[in-house]
């Protein structure tokens, strides 16, 4: 959205952005080991023997103990370990569903339909009848279960559209655990308060994984084994994340030095902690430096057509956009052309290190930054004009804006082998939950700029946009606006139960991205990456908080 030329100078004021609160921080950071990365290795490829030991034992184990080691492996972020004995493992537990027909254990018949939709495998919501009484409610006896109560509301968080049962399941246990708070003992107490401001299957598991390392400790049932085995596996893991960082805040000075774009919001360290929500595990370093490193590049694009340039100038940039030449760069203004410089060269240099068989990816993501471009460019025409668009206009383009799309292509590409040309089509061709994903991001986006105030020249969101069609107050809209992002979810839900094992991998990024929303913003309460200090913590807590190994 570009500002008109009568009001760029008091936008530009306006609108003025925080500094990085980390400055060179990561550029000079070294992390105290505790151990050498060496005995750290050996050490979890010995505990990673004795974890696939405990699965092949798992076949003779109870389907509840299956889902609870299941359970504990994804929660204390090491499932990448045993991608294969999980699967066999929750095939066994899917196809042997008589074993819980009979069991009255909310906890694990929750636990068992979280974990079985969230590996797309389809379970009805019928085996929850059973804790339903005559009326259809659920038993008021079940609120002396906090642990049942938990799990359901974390499982009825997978629901597909029209699931009523679970519409009910949430409202009910939301209900009891916001009574219990305060109530329980740790860690169930931080479990709660945790999943009631994020359910866990919209967590981003970085978080969730540093928290549940410091709890399992706290469970009777836990095992020491598994747990240190946690606890190296983060530490090796931070010890490639923060190489990363390094890397890239160097990098990143270079660059915000040299375009001098000064109204830009300078924000590599969000930007990275955006990328490790979408790619687990040491071996996708250079997918995450890659989605880094374009993410940031994007931000600086998408804050000059937001806070700096005129229509005039937006156009410009637009052309030279679609030229996609360094030719191009004399049609822009002065200050624009050092980023046009260092955008094409980076896409340069980030294309030389693709694998030749998945090079043609990086045509795609230039053609729908072509795109991205267009789509501001309509957004900047409707400021210009000092026009109001419809509701339905504002989400057709808006939702495209959210750069989601061009966002999508960037992490298939950096993934390289580990996506195959199918999904990359699939993913190219726009399926409906990668417009799902678009939608809760441009949702979540504009509720906070509703909630937090935005400058008075930026396009119209969608919660205006509904205020005026309709009709109604703020508050109003926020709900209807909430409503349409929590069915957003529930398609994204169902597209993957229904997604092809060839595609489930590209699909799975698409939920990632979907997690990073929502801890970014909060419901809409927050925006991290406008306002660093918004998730200052989660960056200390995942990076830098010590955990002993």
């Amino acid at each position: 959205m570009a500002a008109s030329n009568d009001i760029v100078a008091n936008k530009e004021a306006i609108s003025a952005f925080e500094p990085s609160l980390w400055g060179d921080f990561f550029a000079t950071y070294t992390s105290p080991l505790q151990r050498s990365e060496e005995w750290m290795r050996e050490r979890r490829d010995q505990l990673n023997g004795e974890v696939q030991r405990m699965f092949e034992a798992a076949k003779a184990m109870s389907m509840a103990d299956t889902v609870k080691l299941v359970d504990t492996l994804e929660r204390l972020g090491i499932d990448n370990h045993f991608v294969k004995e999980i699967d066999e493992a929750l095939c066994r537990v899917h196809d042997e569903e008589l074993d819980f027909g009979n069991s009255n254990d909310l906890h694990v018949v929750a636990l068992r339909f979280r974990l079985l939709r969230q590996h797309g495998f389809w379970v009805s919501a019928d085996v929850f009848d059973k804790f339903r009484d005559g009326t259809g409610s659920f038993n008021m006896n079940l609120s002396n279960d906090p642990r049942g109560l938990l799990s359901l509301y974390n499982a009825a968080h997978m629901a597909v559209p029209r699931e009523m049962v679970l519409d009910d399941a949430i409202t009910f246990t939301r209900r009891h655990l916001e009574v219990a708070k305060g109530k329980l003992r740790s860690p169930m107490e931080e479990q709660v308060s945790r999943s009631l401001e994020i359910p866990l299957p919209r967590l981003m598991w970085q978080i969730e994984a540093v928290h549940y390392i410091t709890e399992y400790e706290k469970e009777d049932e836990h095992d020491a084994m598994i747990l240190e085995l946690a606890r190296l596996n983060l530490n090796l893991l931070r010890s490639v994340h923060l190489k990363e960082l390094k890397s890239l805040s160097l990098w990143w000075r270079d660059l915000y030095d040299n375009v001098k774009l000064t109204y830009t919001r300078d924000r590599i360290v969000e930007c990275y902690f955006y990328s490790i929500t979408v790619f687990h595990g040491e071996e996708s370093s250079v997918a995450r430096i890659i989605l880094a490193k374009l993410y940031g590049l994007f931000v600086l694009f998408d804050d000059t057509f937001d806070v700096r340039a005129t229509f005039e100038e937006s156009q410009m940039l637009d052309e030279a956009l679609q030229r996609w030449d360094e030719s191009a760069v004399s049609l822009l203004p002065e200050y624009l052309r050092m980023y046009y410089i260092k955008l094409l060269s980076n896409f340069n240099d980030i294309e030389d290190i693709l694998e030749p068989s998945v090079k043609y990816r990086m045509a795609y993501v230039k053609r729908q930054l072509q795109l991205q471009s267009k789509f501001a460019i309509q957004q900047a025409k409707w400021l210009n004009e000092n026009c109001m668009p419809s509701f339905k206009e504002q989400i057709d383009v808006g939702v495209m804006a959210t750069g989601l799309q061009w966002m999508f292509l960037v992490v298939l590409m950096g993934a390289g082998q580990m996506v195959n040309n199918e999904a990359f089509e699939w993913a190219h061709n726009m399926p409906d939950m990668s417009h799902a994903t678009a939608e809760i991001g441009r949702f979540i986006n504009d509720i906070a700029a509703y909630k937090l105030g935005k400058c008075k020249n930026d396009a119209p969101s969608a919660v205006e946009c509904y205020m005026k069609e309709y009709g109604t107050m703020g508050e109003e809209a926020m709900a209807a606006v909430t409503e349409m992002m929590e069915q957003a979810w529930r398609r994204m839900n169902r597209d993957y139960i229904e997604m092809k094992g060839t595609i489930k991998l590209a699909a799975q990024c698409l939920l990632n991205l979907g997690r990073s929303f929502e801890t970014f913003y909060l419901h809409g309460s927050k925006d991290g990456l406008t306002y660093g200090g918004d998730v200052k913590d989660l960056i200390i807590l995942y990076f830098l908080k010590e955990v002993h190994v």
